[in-house]
This record gives structure tokens, C-alpha cells and sequence, in this order.
């Protein structure tokens, strides 16, 4: 009896111990698998998350008049290009259904360069995903599978979180 309540207490500190220490991430116990995540690029043709297997994925989703939104794109668009992460892919999908003018603009105001904007347009991504608002991100592990949410905004340049997310990589 004492060798298994040592034993769940050493399991529950290294389970506490991969936490980041940012606030606003949460780690699934229980991976999420989905079926057909389907979005559009800014040329209408269907994406499927299916065709990145083997890619560490981030699904960031926003809108051009959400300011913590505004706040965070730079540092994500600094992500898609750190070294560190040589085959991480990240969508930044808009779910408002705005018109590509207005968000090449926003990537522009912005001088997002190593990100393409992405629609949701129907808004049944979002739905099936469950999303509660916005800025939410979702990462997803070389298998496809959901291991994490960021539900707010997060400076993606933190390097405790960098740190972290390299375990996936």
C-alpha cells in the first residue's frame, strides 16, 4: 500500500511537472481524434488537417475585430518560422466569414509574412471542434490527434512554451 501511494504521488508530479506555466493551455489526458477536419484557403479549395499527418499542427482561430487576436498573430506568425520547429504547420483560420480583402489587410497591418490566412466559412469546424470563442488554438500531435488548447490569446514567443511544445515536436 505505501509503494502505491509513493508510486501515484511520483505520477502525478511528472504528469504536473510537463504543464507549461501558462495559464490558458489546457492538456488533454485523453488524446481527441476527429473525423474529416475540412477547412478552406483563400482560394476556396477544401484543406483536410488529415493530408498534415506527421506534422505537428497548431489551428489558430480568429477574427480581424478581435483584439487579443490582434495582439497574439505576430507571435504566431514568429512560430511558423522559429528553427526549432522544423516540421510544425499552423493555420490561422478566420471563423467571422470576412471577405479576403479584409483579411489580407489585417495580415498586412500586421506584417504577418510567414502565415496564409484560412476560412472557416460555415462555421462547422468551429462547431465541431467545440469552441467556446476566440483567439483559440489547437494543437495536434503527429498523429492527428488533439493534445492541447490554448483557449485566449498567449505570446507564442514564451519560451516555456516553446520549451514545451518541443516535446511534441
Amino acid at each position: 500500500m505505501r509503494f502505491l501511494i509513493i508510486f501515484t504521488f511520483l505520477i502525478t508530479n511528472v504528469v504536473a511537472n510537463d504543464l507549461p506555466e501558462i495559464k490558458n493551455i489546457v492538456i488533454h489526458k485523453d488524446l481527441k481524434a476527429y473525423d474529416n477536419l475540412i477547412f478552406l484557403n483563400k482560394k476556396d479549395q477544401k484543406i483536410n488537417i488529415k493530408d498534415f499527418s506527421g506534422n505537428l499542427v497548431l489551428m489558430n482561430f480568429w477574427a480581424t475585430w478581435c483584439e487579443p487576436c490582434k495582439e497574439e498573430m505576430p507571435s504566431l506568425d514568429r512560430l511558423q518560422n522559429n528553427p526549432k520547429f522544423d516540421n510544425l504547420k499552423i493555420f490561422a483560420i478566420n471563423i467571422s466569414k470576412e471577405n479576403i480583402k479584409k483579411v489580407n489587410n489585417f495580415f498586412e497591418d500586421l506584417s504577418i509574412e510567414n502565415l496564409e490566412p484560412y476560412f472557416d466559412n460555415s462555421i462547422t469546424l468551429a462547431k465541431k471542434l467545440s469552441l467556446r470563442g476566440i483567439p483559440t488554438s489547437i494543437l495536434f500531435n503527429t498523429e492527428g490527434k488533439e493534445f492541447a488548447r490554448i483557449i485566449g490569446s498567449i505570446d507564442f514567443d514564451d519560451l516555456k512554451f516553446i520549451e514545451w511544445l518541443k516535446k511534441y515536436n
